[in-house]
């Protein structure tokens, strides 16, 4: 085995740190953390993690899986901590739906809950690979890749515009 096929590349370094760093900021929504500076996070960090999960390779070579780690109640506390940061603010319109062509009315979604769900697979990812042989990160990171492209490549696009509304149309008089 040569030395390319026993590390990971740089670009899979980056999204682990990138998502790495995503958790630990939702993990912290609660504490202490303002809602301008959480949105305002959020909207530097997610764009980054979009560019650097579109470069993962999308090459799965075993039969690996990302084991599902996080529980329900975990989940519903980022959740509603977030929840609660963004106030009124949690609730946008989606466009972005299947059942949009079929509905003559809006359709609701949740900051919080698009983000907890990003949250659920990054944290799922970081688990997995935290034990795993080089070889099988890759393939994890290439299953990543899939779920990407296939669901929460476009969930990450969909909060991100409901967090650029937030940040830059509010009319509220908070300084972002």
């Amino acid at each position: 085995m040569t030395d390319n096929e026993t590390k990971l590349h740089p670009n899979e370094l980056a999204f682990i740190a990138l998502i790495n760093e995503y958790c630990q900021m939702v993990e912290t929504a609660s504490q202490g953390t303002t809602c301008s500076a959480f949105v305002t996070t959020m909207t530097k960090l997610l764009p980054r993690i979009y560019i650097s999960a579109s470069d993962l390779d999308m090459n799965v070579m075993t039969g690996t899986e990302i084991t599902p780690a996080l529980d329900e109640s975990t989940y519903d506390q980022v959740r509603q901590a977030m929840a609660q940061l963004l106030a009124e603010d949690d609730v946008y319109l989606e466009v972005f739906l299947a059942d949009m062509k079929y509905s003559d009315t809006p359709i609701a979604a949740s900051i919080a809950e698009n983000l907890a769900d990003l949250y659920q697979e990054f944290y799922n990812v970081l688990s997995s690979i935290r034990y795993a042989t080089t070889s099988d990160q890759a393939d994890m990171l290439g299953l990543c890749y899939e779920n990407f492209t296939d669901y929460w490549g476009q969930t990450l696009l969909n909060v991100l515009r409901a967090l650029h509304n937030i940040k830059y149309t509010s009319t509220d008089d908070i300084q972002y």
